[in-house]
């Protein structure tokens, strides 16, 4: 029975001798595999392995021009196992790098830890301090030598040539941790593009890292390269890109738009390029450089004018009247019209379109471009949508609708530019027949609901970018191709075919034409040089109108095709919005016999500005109350009196003198009677307009 219990134990013992083998297994395959702590301090002692960053790829302009380069800036790396096991002078350090103790007992709290610093080892070099200038480092060059575990290595910061292009460009940062889990290529302390080109082609303009591997006896001093350097890498220089834009006209472009909110955007129409992208205000891409990097970024980001947001792919605005050259040719495009046509327009009395120009009665296709007659382009629209009437459910009358849309549509309006690298674009808008049944029922909307449409307003938005591309579309004659950055010979465009046949461009152009010599911009027309343009007003429900402007030029062999647009800021100036159209005829200038070439300015006869603190802005257009609005201000102002005074009598005869001067209250009253009378202004300035149309503010 006693041999039978020792026989049975010995499964007891077997089981315990395993068990010690598997964890003696699992703990060698921790450290030799998945811990290499080990292996690395050993390595580490007898090995020094060193990264070589490369070099930046460089960016140049369409004509070769330096845009962004490189420059040398100083990191002090550190291993922290060196600096302990010798003596270190923490304040002869300090004293040379020129930082107190807290800076340095910060510096190295954050360095050391592993939740922050993920790639931290105390046997690796690790960033102590980086973004330093030569005259900072200098002093600890010469002492290196008395702190153990010190190194000094040499990185590249991007240096920008000109002020210039800074959303396009955009800029380098440090990388954070997101990006180290996305990428192994990233390690702490490293850089990557941030926005813009810089982020579109990271991985072209960063390059690939190098390593040198050094040999190291016991006391950690260097003996040399280890195996004579057969195992080290160099450091790959990053790809040089050759962008589309132009300096010179991006250069204009900028200046002539300092002190406005807005974008400007050209491109030459046969290739897609894009000469010039402004969104204004802008800012120095020096900024965004060295130490200082983390402060302008956080004044940059507080701006209440939103300098870091790209106007000219984001910002969404009604296209206005230069909408109406797309009517026109959808309208030449399904036979509704021809270029005879001729439709009746009684100017202000006109209904239920209002016309704010002043023209003969009836009027032709290329005279109702020239003139921006509303009546005209209310009336083509009408016609094309009720064609069969309103039969059978508003079927046919949809089916011309969604006919419509497809048509506007296909010049690149209501999406996003796909297989290009424009980053942040937004889409704009095209209301569907699903959004207005939703609205107003299956069968509760007619042409008469959406009449807005027909000259640019109501529900419909759109990009500066997609502007500048209808203009590129109807510069070509019906097609364009995806506007783009790269000028690299190897990069793939779209080619995109519009729904409008060619013959039906020579009309649209020849009233474009008109509308630069005889019409609403022959005021900002450019002697010798046959411009094809349309100018838009476009309502703006929380202040001042938009200005648009979008063209061509020359007119019988298109270089360049513009977008401008200008938002008025009631906090900093109130502009007179058809006088800033003239700043995209600058770069047009340069298209002079079919060659790009540095604009000339001609002066501008303007009136001074006024910027809300009293100061003038030459330039800049006008008094301190705006065009058409200071009878509203005048009226606001003795409404606001009126109704203070029969608050006072109403106070008096119910509760007395006390209420009477509560502040408060008399405070309320007149904000209240103000802001009524503000509504009824807009109201009244609404009517007045182009269309006097409600169903626009749907958008909003």
């Amino acid at each position: 029975m006693i041999n039978d219990q020792f026989y049975n134990r010995r499964y007891v013992l077997a089981g315990v001798a395993i068990l010690i083998v598997a964890v003696y297994i699992i703990r060698l395959f921790s450290l030799q595999i998945i811990d290499q702590s080990t292996q690395e301090k050993a390595e580490n002692n007898a090995q020094l392995r060193q990264t070589i960053y490369p070099s930046r790829g460089l960016i140049y302009d369409r004509n070769g021009e330096l845009l962004v380069a490189n420059q040398p800036i100083y990191e002090v790396t550190m291993i922290v196992r060196e600096m302990k096991k010798n003596y270190f002078d923490t304040i002869g350090f300090c004293q040379a790098l020129r930082i107190d103790s807290t800076e340095f007992a910060t510096r190295m709290q954050n360095m050391t830890n592993t939740r922050k610093n993920r790639g931290y080892s105390p046997y690796s070099p690790q960033i102590f301090i980086q973004n330093l200038k030569q005259e900072e480092i200098a002093h600890l060059q010469q002492e290196k030598y008395k702190y153990p575990g010190i190194d000094i290595r040499i990185r590249t910061l991007r240096d920008y040539t000109y002020p210039i292009a800074s959303h396009i460009l955009g800029n380098v940062g440090e990388v954070n941790n997101n990006d180290i889990n996305k990428d192994r290529y990233y390690s702490v302390g490293d850089y990557s593009g941030r926005d813009g080109i810089e982020r579109t082609y990271e991985k072209q303009l960063r390059g690939e890292k190098g390593v040198e591997i050094l040999m190291r006896d016991a006391r950690g001093r260097i003996q040399g390269k280890y195996l004579d350097g057969t195992m080290d890498r160099p450091a790959q220089t990053g790809t040089d890109l050759h962008l589309t834009i132009d300096r010179a006209t991006q250069s204009i472009a900028e200046e002539l738009m300092q002190g406005k909110i807005g974008s400007v955007v050209a491109i030459e129409p046969k290739t897609g390029e894009i000469l010039s992208m402004v969104s204004a205000p802008n800012w120095d891409p020096r900024k965004l450089v060295g130490k200082e990097r983390s402060a302008n970024y956080k004044e940059l980001l507080n701006d209440p004018h939103k300098p870091l947001m790209n106007r000219a792919t984001q910002a969404q605005y009604s296209p206005g009247s230069t909408f109406k050259i797309l009517q026109a040719l959808i309208a030449l495009q399904e036979g509704v019209i021809n270029q005879y046509t001729q439709y009746s327009c009684n100017g202000p009395g006109s209904s239920p379109i209002k016309c704010t120009h002043d023209h003969g009665s009836p009027v032709q296709l290329e005279e109702a471009i020239e003139q921006s007659c509303n009546p005209y382009f209310w009336a083509l629209y009408r016609d094309f949508l009720q064609r069969d009437g309103y039969q059978d459910g508003h079927v046919a009358f949809k089916k011309h609708y969604e006919d419509w849309r497809n048509i506007v549509a296909s010049f690149g309006l209501g999406a996003r530019f796909d297989n290009t690298d424009i980053r942040e674009q937004a889409k704009g808008y095209l209301p569907t027949t699903a959004f207005y049944n939703k609205i107003y029922g299956n069968k509760g909307w007619k042409a008469i609901t959406i009449r807005s449409l027909s000259i640019g307003q109501g529900e419909i938005l759109v990009t500066p970018l997609q502007l500048a591309n209808q203009a590129a579309a109807i510069a070509n004659k019906g097609y364009y191709i995806t506007p783009h950055f790269n000028r690299n010979d190897s990069m793939k465009v779209d080619v995109h075919t519009t729904l409008v046949k060619e013959k039906h461009f020579d009309v649209v152009h020849r009233g474009m034409a008109r509308v630069m010599t005889e019409g609403t911009g022959r005021w900002y027309n450019i002697p010798d040089l046959q411009i094809c343009g349309k100018t838009g007003t476009v309502q703006n429900p929380h202040g001042e109108d938009h200005a648009l402007f979008i063209g061509f030029a020359p007119m019988d062999n298109p270089q360049i095709a513009v977008a401008v647009a200008v938002e008025p800021d009631l906090m900093a100036f109130l502009i007179d919005s058809p006088g800033n159209v003239r700043i995209v005829l600058q770069p047009v200038a340069a298209q002079q016999k079919g060659c790009l070439r540095t604009p000339v300015v001609k002066p501008v006869q303007q009136r001074p500005g006024i910027l809300a603190g009293g100061t003038v802005i030459e330039g800049q257009r006008y008094s301190l109350f705006a065009r058409r609005g200071r009878g509203s201000i005048v009226v606001a102002v003795v409404t606001a009196t009126i109704a203070v005074l029969i608050a006072a009598v109403l106070g008096i005869a119910l509760r007395g003198l006390r209420l009477l001067l509560c502040r408060r209250r008399v405070i309320a009253y007149v904000l209240v009677f103000s802001c009524l009378n503000a509504c009824a202004a807009a109201e009244e300035k609404s009517e007045q307009h182009d269309d006097g149309d409600q169903s626009q503010k749907l958008a909003w």
